[in-house]
């Protein structure tokens, strides 16, 4: 399996943690102040110093679970540790690695690349790859799948990812402000071709736009169309892939 870079993704978990933090702290004050607890009462029934306390409160600490845990249940609460899926995992397989490299390697010269976007809000997620059309005025959020399980989370996932792209920390560096539009590349298999086949209506209504059109606007100076679905099928030598619209 392949990472996303490593620096971007330790950005995001740093920014995500000291997020996560600042609200406990916040949480922990208020619930102590509601109960009318001073933070040296807390202190001595969830034994933990109290000078740590006005850190954690303050979002300057890193507490350990277990310090969580013992004020949380000191003050009454429960602190529930769950996953919740949001937009998608991070982690990328071989063959998408492989797709983006034959994107990349046809795109028309004037498609600025933004590999690996993090987006927040509303939605956290990753989108594989952005592409930027300065004069156009359009940012494409590119979504690589080498399979389609689960299409319709894919989708809405997909959808999600792509109106949040104004919490990337590079948009504001994008002028003008763009439209967004969506391109979904699949990679060409037996199993993906059956699912496209058995869903084509929901596939049309998400990506509308000609792929012919779009598949010229990546790789000439066509305009862009809309959201596009391409394909990815392996070179005849079998090294790498390349696009196409079908």
């Amino acid at each position: 399996m392949e990472d996303m870079p490593h620096a971007a993704f330790d950005k995001a978990i740093a920014r995500l943690a000291r997020q996560t933090l600042s609200s406990f702290g916040s949480d922990i004050r208020r619930l102590r102040e509601d109960a009318g607890v001073t933070r040296a009462m807390l202190a001595r029934a969830a034994g933990v110093d109290a000078s740590y306390i006005v850190e954690i409160e303050m979002g300057e600490a890193r507490p350990s679970l277990e310090t969580c845990l013992r004020l949380t249940a000191a003050l009454g609460c429960d602190l529930p540790l769950r996953a919740f899926p949001t937009t998608g995992p991070s982690i990328r397989d071989r063959h998408q690695a492989a797709i983006t490299e034959a994107i990349l390697s046809e795109l028309d010269g004037r498609w600025t690349r933004f590999l690996e976007i993090a987006v927040r809000r509303p939605s956290r997620g990753w989108i594989d790859l952005g592409l930027h059309d300065p004069a156009a005025g359009v940012l494409l959020a590119t979504e690589i799948q080498s399979e389609l399980r689960r299409l319709e989370q894919l989708l809405r996932w997909s959808a999600l990812k792509a109106e949040a792209l104004p919490s990337w920390e590079g948009w504001p560096r994008l002028e003008p402000t763009p439209s967004i539009s969506r391109l979904l590349v699949v990679r060409d298999t037996r199993a993906t071709r059956a699912v496209a086949t058995d869903f084509r209506r929901m596939l049309r209504d998400a990506f509308p736009a000609d792929p012919v059109d779009g598949l010229a606007a990546l790789t000439g100076s066509r305009a862009w169309p809309g959201p596009v679905l391409l394909w990815a099928i392996r070179k005849r030598e079998g090294v790498g892939y390349r696009l196409v619209a079908r």
